[in-house]
């Protein structure tokens, strides 16, 4: 049975638009209620959310939604995803939701679902709440209507579980710059930093409900760049308008992506016999990462895009370690799902232990320069399936050889289909994506 609102996660959509209404996400809030409420005997889901200007309305129904159910409501206010995974299994919650479009902008907003164990939902639950959402909707008895209530402390707790995660005075002596895009990592991020012994300075933590990710966060790191060379900082550290995923920038301002930290976490964890078996990537992992795990004997596989399939191929394959070039990146010792600020204490432990810096540690790994472009298509889905694009695409990866790979794949969160060419030379893999998008916008 094919999913009508669920994607890869969770579920996103224009605030004001078919999906994302104030009316959807009540119904949802039941639904949710009525398939995950009894989970845990406490008939209990928690809520988070980020910055954005919908959130309020979307909590508010929501919480009417679930109280409708039956289920008794925390809410946490502003809070990274990956905390709220976290506090769902602490708390013992029979599910955890966060309102949250991650690195979109502000007028898109998504919702995401936690089961009680802090891990993304299977498809027969996300199947079970859309059989509900096409029902009447049954509310119960008022003496068995749920409660809500707000939690205070929760900002304390994740600050201190994100400092278990790194050596106690592991930043002493760095200077880093921090941007939080104005997210829901904007008041814990920087604690986190500067208790651990850095000096830090932080950018995007004045969140309005408008600016999340405008022009900053790890889908735009230039203004980071631009403050780490002023500065002279050793690094900077950039998360996404939800918390769950890093990028870094060195201090000659250049951007180090989630391959290469993952690349360098996972040689830096085979030295030290603590990497238990190999990496898992996803399609759009750089090519250049398989070829240097290769070359250090380090087993490497792809999932699909997403990282709900690279946790299930990393339980499926009892692994630890693996993630998404975009800063998803998962080290299932540390946390239970992707997280911005433990990843980047993962990787300045590395940093901390070498002695080497962040543009050494890069250098160690060789990218394959890789082309993406976004073609605009109300059924990407059906345009990736055209047997001429098929063709067309087939041809330029026989060309390519061990050279490069093609990737032509529908967004999951977006009307676009993503023509991606990888090559080890940059104006090769330029020419060839051109031509299979402009191939795909004719058809």
């Amino acid at each position: 049975m094919t999913k009508k609102y669920f994607g890869t996660d969770g579920i996103r959509g224009k605030v004001g638009g078919s999906v994302m209404t104030a009316e959807f996400a009540l119904k949802l809030g039941y639904a949710a209620g009525k398939v995950l409420g009894e989970a845990m005997p406490s008939k209990t889901i928690v809520i988070g959310k980020d910055t954005r200007v919908s959130g309020y309305m979307l909590e508010s129904a929501l919480e009417a939604g679930l109280a409708s159910a039956g289920i008794n409501i925390i809410l946490f206010g502003p809070m990274p995803t990956p905390a709220v995974a976290w506090l769902t299994k602490t708390l013992h919650a029979s599910a955890g939701i966060v309102i949250s479009a991650s690195h979109n902008p502000y007028y898109d907003n998504g919702i995401k679902f936690f089961n009680q164990n802090g891990q993304k939902l299977n498809d027969a639950q996300e199947l079970a709440i859309e059989a509900l959402l096409d029902q009447p909707m049954q509310m119960v008895e008022s003496a068995e209507l749920g409660k809500a209530k707000r939690l205070e402390d929760v900002a304390g707790r994740y600050i201190e579980f994100c400092k278990r995660a790194a050596n106690r005075q592991i930043l002493a002596g760095k200077k880093i710059v921090l941007d939080c895009a104005n997210g829901a990592s904007y008041h814990i991020a920087p604690q986190v930093f500067a208790e651990l012994g850095a000096d830090v300075t932080v950018i995007g933590n004045k969140p309005d409900g408008f600016n999340i990710n405008k022009d900053c966060g790890s889908t735009e790191v230039s203004v980071l760049s631009e403050m780490v060379v002023e500065t002279k900082a050793d690094l900077g550290v950039a998360l996404d308008g939800d918390g769950d995923r890093v990028v870094m920038v060195d201090h000659t301002g250049n951007e180090v992506n989630g391959d290469q930290l993952i690349f360098m976490v996972a040689k830096h964890l085979q030295q030290n016999n603590h990497l238990d078996g190999g990496v898992v990537g996803t399609l759009m992992s750089n090519q250049g990462m398989e070829a240097g795990l290769k070359q250090l004997g380090i087993p490497f596989v792809r999932a699909d895009v997403g990282d709900r399939y690279v946790h299930q191929e990393l339980c499926k394959r009892n692994w630890i370690l693996g993630g998404e070039s975009s800063g998803h990146i998962l080290n299932l010792n540390l946390a239970g799902t992707g997280d911005g600020i433990i990843s980047a204490l993962m990787v300045l432990d590395v940093i901390m232990e070498t002695g080497k810096s962040l543009k050494d540690l890069a250098a160690e790994m060789q990218m394959y320069p890789q082309v993406m472009i976004n073609v605009q298509h109300d059924a990407p889905k059906e345009l990736a399936q055209n047997q001429s694009l098929l063709d067309a695409a087939q041809q330029v990866d026989d060309e390519l050889g061990d050279d490069g790979r093609v990737l032509i794949r529908p967004s999951g969160t977006e009307p676009k289909l993503r023509v991606m060419v990888e090559a080890k030379e940059a104006d090769v893999a330029q020419q060839h994506a051109a031509q299979l998008a402009e191939l795909a916008e004719k058809l």
